[in-house]
């Protein structure tokens, strides 16, 4: 397991809320409404990932609104001293979605619950079908701009080659060979791991304990600051927790390969 105070396992959530579990700590499933109804974390609220999007096209995957995450965060009791414990049912995209939201509206104050609803099941841990809810408590949020990510800002990265670029993103994304936008390919010199490479599919989906190798083999090795990204910043949710787990200096394009690929200014290379 990845030492990391970013981390909770199942093991210690489980006895966590055998003891009683605090009411400064909120629990939280970004899961299908499906999976939720049928069985979740015991406690658990759950929260639709769109909620979290502004979900207008051409890029439906941009943070959303400052008045609707204040009426998310309202919603979830925030406070400055609740702790959110974070998961979803698909190892940890919309769970890293949601721990990069948090980043962005300065609540600090968060663990990955690693391998989520899978690893629970696994370890063979009950489920409860409740639906939980939090106390509400009115509160204004807002997203730091500088956690938002432009493109005219990203083409001075890459012209500079400041940073490294992961791109979560499918290699035939990657290549060109899959096109999700007008323009096809990847952002000149990124690299490419894709997401769910980084999820070990023998343990619940557990973020792999060699991923910092893993990544370093792949040339993604922490040396400069990274900037994640995928199609619509819900794979690049995963792969920015993982930088954040692993002590790396990341950021995420949450304008995405939608924004990017669309975008008549921008470089992209074929390969």
């Amino acid at each position: 397991m990845i030492d990391s105070k970013l981390l909770i396992s199942v093991e210690q959530l489980k006895q966590d809320i055998d003891a009683g579990l605090s009411p400064k700590r909120c629990i939280v499933d970004l899961g299908s409404r499906e999976n939720y109804l049928n069985g979740h974390i015991p406690g658990a609220v759950f929260l639709p990932f769109q909620a979290l999007l502004k979900g207008e096209p051409p890029v439906p995957g941009k943070i959303a609104s400052d008045e609707q995450l204040s009426q998310v965060f309202s919603a979830l009791g925030l406070s400055d001293e609740l702790e959110f414990l974070v998961y979803d049912d698909e190892g940890g995209g919309w769970a890293g979605r949601f721990i990069w939201t948090l980043d962005a509206i300065g609540h600090k104050n968060y663990r990955y619950i690693d391998g989520g609803l899978q690893a629970w099941l696994k370890a063979g841990f009950d489920t409860e079908s409740t639906i939980n809810q939090r106390p509400e408590q009115a509160v204004n949020v807002s997203a730091d701009k500088s956690y938002l990510i432009g493109v005219d800002e990203l083409i001075e990265i890459i012209n500079q080659q400041s940073h490294c670029i992961w791109d979560a993103r499918s290699p035939g994304e990657y290549s060109g060979q899959r096109v999700l936008a007008a323009k096809a390919g990847h952002m000149p010199g990124a690299l490419n791991c894709e997401w769910t490479e980084l999820m070990d599919s023998s343990n619940g989906l557990r973020i792999r304990d060699d991923a910092k190798a893993y990544l370093a083999e792949r040339g993604i090795d922490g040396s400069k600051a990274i900037v994640t990204h995928c199609q619509g910043h819900h794979r690049s949710g995963f792969t920015y927790l993982v930088g954040r787990v692993l002590g790396f200096d990341i950021a995420a394009y949450h304008g995405a390969w939608a924004e990017w690929g669309n975008h008549p200014e921008t470089p992209v290379e074929l390969n």
